[in-house]
């Protein structure tokens, strides 16, 4: 049985760069730099960056989204456009969110909410539309 979300891996042309936004910009914690790639981690998340010169970022809505507190986003989405994270979709969802992308043009998203308060909004919409 599938338990949960194991790890993310991104090819990075620049594997230095890349370290530097997850470290620097992210401040995700470096577990290992190895030949071609590194290790790093936010919480029970670890993640892959993995040197390839061939990457070439998607144009549709797949992307990956990090765990924020809601009082830690405003600071944390100032930290990444001061590192150069541009920003690819306005949010139009609940919770609150900051749509970026990395310096490979990875579509990442700071997301502060489960899914337990997804649905329940989910459920307040459905209710207001059928006008309970």
């Amino acid at each position: 049985m599938i338990r949960g979300l194991n790890h993310v891996t991104l090819a990075v042309r620049d594997l230095d760069r890349a370290l530097a936004f997850y470290r620097d910009a992210m401040g995700l914690e470096v577990a290992r730099v190895f030949e071609g790639g590194a290790y790093l981690s936010a919480g029970d998340l670890w993640l892959c960056l993995s040197k390839d010169t061939a990457t070439t970022p998607t144009a549709d809505y797949t992307h990956v989204a990090f765990d924020v507190a809601e009082a830690d986003l405003p600071a944390l989405t100032a930290r990444l456009m001061a590192h150069g994270a541009r920003q690819w979709k306005e949010n139009r969802s609940e919770g609150g969110s900051f749509y970026f992308l990395d310096p490979d043009g990875h579509r990442l998203e700071l997301h502060a909410g489960s899914l337990a308060s997804r649905l329940a909004h989910m459920d307040r919409v459905r209710r207001q539309e059928c006008g309970a």
